[in-house]
């Protein structure tokens, strides 16, 4: 039987967010508010901000993960609901790493055309906290660009399907 388009962005979405995932409580996981101190001084509040901002971003990473499996496992696979998935992954994953609620970070449009990497952070920032976006980047590009469509386009059907 052949796989819908909504099956494989499932596929696609399930095993970018393990590795977001899996990144994200690497870090989370090993880093403190002291550790952060000591690479950066003086910052304690902005790096707060962060830690949250990260650990939000964790959460919905690993709802979106659980309501993958879930959806894969399901027979038949029900594309319906994989697009209605998919939408919420789009605005609680991808959204919020590239805007987050505190803006504690923001993404530099212009990144695009200099090579440069998108996410820049507010105030200066520690090496573990800059490497970590950086290694989260183009898995994020990539999935945006994969997902892009249900940013506006998905919405739009669901409007008018009432």
């Amino acid at each position: 039987m052949e796989h819908s388009m909504a099956r494989a962005q499932t596929e696609q979405a399930q095993k970018f967010l393990s590795q977001a995932v899996q990144a994200l409580s690497a870090f989370l996981n090993d880093t403190t508010l002291a550790s952060l101190e000591k690479e950066e001084p003086g910052r304690g509040d902005y790096y707060r901000e962060i830690l949250s901002n990260l650990r939000r971003l964790s959460v919905y990473c690993e709802e979106g993960l659980e309501a993958c499996r879930i959806r894969l496992q399901q027979e038949p696979f029900q594309d319906a609901a994989a697009e209605r998935m998919l939408y919420q992954i789009y605005h609680r994953c991808i959204e919020e790493f590239f805007t987050p609620k505190k803006d504690t970070w923001y993404e530099d449009s212009r990144a695009a055309y200099t090579g440069k990497n998108a996410i820049r952070f507010r105030e200066p920032a520690p090496a573990s906290l800059k490497n970590l976006m950086t290694s989260l980047e183009t898995g994020y590009q990539s999935m945006r660009e994969e997902l892009e469509y249900y940013g506006t386009d998905y919405r739009m059907k669901m409007v008018q399907s009432r």
